[in-house]
């Protein structure tokens, strides 16, 4: 092998080296429940996930620009430890969604959600402000019908506002990401 073969695949090591440690560490994907365990405010999925609420936000395609936005609306309904989570999208281009979670408290304080959308069941936890989801979601027919692996993250405000942003990946690639505020009806 010639010295700059040698050279240029130990630099093409390092770069992977370097960029899968960045995504374990420094990126999305790198947060643990465990880097918002002392923190402030305390999410509570039944307290804080309560009753009518608004939700707008923003979708990123692929290539990190603005493709769609929304305004939705929730109302969610607790029974004991199991949430009705019903769900209104209205998008920038007049199209409509609407999808019904079922979420159920485990004893152990993690949760598990479903629905119509949703192959097989997403699981989250919660510690200090922040909850996290991860779940697959298949798309509608219209867009492909591809099944996306999604991981959310919420994380509450002092003043109750929910910071919503979630990341959708085939194959492990990001082809999609959702930033959005969630706060109840009575705060507008």
């Amino acid at each position: 092998m010639s010295e700059p073969l040698i050279f240029f695949l130990a630099g093409l090591v390092v770069a992977l080296v370097v960029v899968g440690l960045r995504r374990r560490f420094g990126s999305f994907h790198g947060q643990t429940l465990e880097d918002y365990s002392d923190g402030y405010p305390e999410f509570d999925l039944k307290k804080h996930l309560n009753g009518r609420m608004i939700c707008e936000g923003v979708i990123y395609g692929p290539l990190g620009r603005v493709t769609s936005s929304f305004v939705a609306r929730f109302d969610i309904t607790w029974d004991g430890d199991v949430g009705q989570m019903r769900e209104e999208f209205v998008y920038n281009d007049g199209s409509t969604q609407s999808r019904h979670w079922t979420i159920t408290i485990e004893e152990n304080g993690t949760f598990s959600a479903t629905a119509p959308d949703v192959p097989g069941k997403g699981q989250g936890a919660q510690a200090g402000p922040a909850m996290r989801m991860v779940y697959p979601i298949q798309l509608p027919q219209s867009l492909g019908g591809h099944i996306l692996q999604t991981v959310d993250w919420m994380y509450l405000t002092p003043e109750g506002t929910i910071l919503n942003r979630s990341q959708f990946r085939k194959y492990g690639v990001k082809v999609a990401e959702l930033v959005a505020t969630i706060r109840t009806e009575s705060t507008i």
